[in-house]
């Protein structure tokens, strides 16, 4: 998991409100619209949000008390969550997604800077991650399903800043071969996958947008041009 700087607050709350505005915006036939995600209506998408935010802000929360709480009970108690809350009447899933926004704002405002020593499970025995990634956490599923909503708000909307951080980000993800990204509006080469002394590997290049949508998994490679002709292998995060 990622180790990078945790983002400034304001970094979140600037996100937060964005996408705010973007579900205050939905209509109620627009929630059972399909997603960017496969699967997902818009619906699970602002109800896996509003799960994110709750499940962090317990996180957080414990870690303030000093009393450690996993993000989820279990994967399949996390999924089949999302799948009764996307079910929901709109206006109440709405709702629900305000209030997880606000439980994890209220969370992390309540956090001293001791609290942040220490890990947390994401679900009880499974991996465990540091507390200092959390606000990353919340920022990247913010960032990144608010364009996966598929209703205008793109990675081309992404803030300078945010680019930057997801590029660093996923630095820390396997990848089974090695390559570079140099983005075209970012002064900075990241390096992915296994370290290489001879330079071997592919570089890859784009805009930070481009190449961040296409590092989660998302898209084709629209927009990306490799030096060796074919894109790496990503996995969707």
């Amino acid at each position: 998991m990622i180790d990078v700087p945790r983002p400034d607050p304001d970094t979140i709350a600037r996100a937060d409100r964005a996408l705010v505005r973007t579900v205050d915006a939905l209509s109620e036939s627009q929630y059972a619209e399909p997603s960017q995600l496969p699967g997902w209506t818009r619906a699970h998408v602002v109800a896996h949000l509003a799960l994110n935010g709750d499940g962090l802000a317990g996180v957080l929360h414990g870690a303030h008390v000093g009393r450690p709480a996993p993000m989820y009970a279990s994967p399949e108690a996390r999924d089949a969550d999302i799948e009764e809350l996307a079910a929901a009447a709109p206006a109440d899933l709405r709702e629900r997604f305000l209030a997880g926004t606000a439980h994890f704002g209220e969370a992390l405002a309540a956090m001293h800077e001791a609290d942040w020593e220490g890990r947390f499970e994401r679900t009880p025995g499974g991996p465990d991650f540091s507390l200092r990634n959390v606000v990353l956490m919340r920022l990247r599923e913010v960032e990144i399903h608010h364009a996966d909503l598929g209703t205008g708000y793109t990675a081309d909307d992404w803030p300078a800043d945010f680019r930057a951080i997801l590029l660093e980000s996923m630095t820390k993800r396997p990848y089974p071969a090695p390559f570079d990204v140099r983005p075209t509006d970012l002064d900075h080469t990241w390096h992915y996958g296994p370290a290489h002394e001879d330079g071997s590997g592919p570089v890859v290049t784009g805009t930070s947008a481009a190449l961040g949508w296409w590092l989660t998994g998302r898209g084709a490679g629209e927009g990306l041009t490799s030096d060796s002709n074919d894109l790496p292998e990503v996995e969707t995060w």
